[in-house]
């Protein structure tokens, strides 16, 4: 089945170009099925690029989805057309009145700061308490993780002292969770951050919490990798399934193009060479990371009268 998108959003004739079956708006009011609706708050500076590398890992479902997109109303976006934005997407007072099967938030580049000091963290707050009780299953993802989970439990993030950049081995800690069906022993997953949380201060709250947190994948070089609360209507991924091939290497030649201090990205380009391209080995893992959620931890859990998620 396909995903069912806006009429004329970018990422259609570019994932129709990888032969991702996808299809407006239009088409697929003539279907007589309730579509899985899923909204992404999409917080990333380049906004069509993260939509779809997102569209792109959520393609694989048998499931129809319907997409919608979500932006806060004290933050404007510099680095996307504003005519995108006024196609495509609606601020969180007009969303805030529907319910949705499934929701993704997005990482933001907001990290140096302090979440208080983050001149949209108001909203952000508001948008966090309301998808507990509109929406079935929330993926934070990267800084809306680490976000995520100190708004809601307290957890604290601490600055690195050099970035965790590149492609990390992630081990899953519960592998009979619906989450890693198919998963193998171990799985990749990029990584693009300057501060981290870490186990200790999880596992310090666990015991004070109704809903208590659990780390469900971790890894040696990259720490905490996936939390699981709430049976599985939430998880906290602090790395990007989601990026395509060729994302770390557009940063990484950005950073060295404006001279900033980075390492080349790690477990990343072929013999570590970056004239030789990447070396892509997480996206397997990435379609089905996403394909569980939606199968396992959205339709399954989903009521179908959407208005009676609580």
């Amino acid at each position: 089945m396909p995903l069912t998108l806006p009429d004329r959003l970018p990422a259609i004739d570019l994932l129709k170009q990888e032969n991702i079956f996808v299809m407006g708006a239009s088409r697929a009011t003539a279907q007589d099925i309730r579509p899985l609706r899923i909204v992404v708050l999409n917080l990333m500076p380049i906004k069509i690029t993260t939509e779809t590398d997102l569209i792109r890992v959520l393609s694989n479902t048998p499931l129809q989805l319907e997409l919608f997109f979500m932006k806060i109303k004290s933050h404007t976006s510099k680095n996307t057309p504003i005519e995108h934005m006024r196609a495509f997407y609606r601020d969180f007072d007009v969303l805030r009145h529907e319910k949705f099967d499934g929701m993704i938030i997005t990482g933001a580049p907001v990290e140096h700061l302090d979440f208080e000091q983050v001149t949209y963290w108001d909203e952000m707050k508001d948008i966090f308490s309301w998808a507990r009780t509109h929406v079935t299953s929330t993926l934070y993802i990267c800084w809306a993780a680490q976000a995520g989970l100190y708004y809601h439990y307290g957890v604290p993030k601490h600055p690195l002292a050099k970035k965790m950049f590149g492609i990390f081995p992630q081990k899953p800690l519960c592998p009979s969770l619906p989450i890693f069906r198919g998963f193998d022993d171990v799985f990749q997953m990029p990584h693009s951050r300057h501060t981290e949380i870490r186990r200790e201060d999880i596992e310090a709250i666990h015991d004070a919490q109704t809903s208590p947190l659990t780390i469900i994948a971790e890894s040696e070089e990259s720490g905490v990798s996936i939390v699981m609360a709430r049976e599985g209507r939430e998880f906290f991924i602090t790395g990007h399934a989601e990026y395509s091939p060729f994302t770390l290497d557009t940063e990484y030649r950005r950073d060295l193009s404006k001279e900033l201090p980075i390492e080349m990205p790690r477990h990343y380009y072929k013999s570590d060479d970056p004239k030789q391209g990447p070396l892509v080995s997480w996206r397997a893992h990435a379609n089905l990371l996403f394909t569980n959620w939606l199968n396992y931890y959205v339709y399954q859990e989903t009521p179908y009268d959407i208005s009676t998620i609580h």
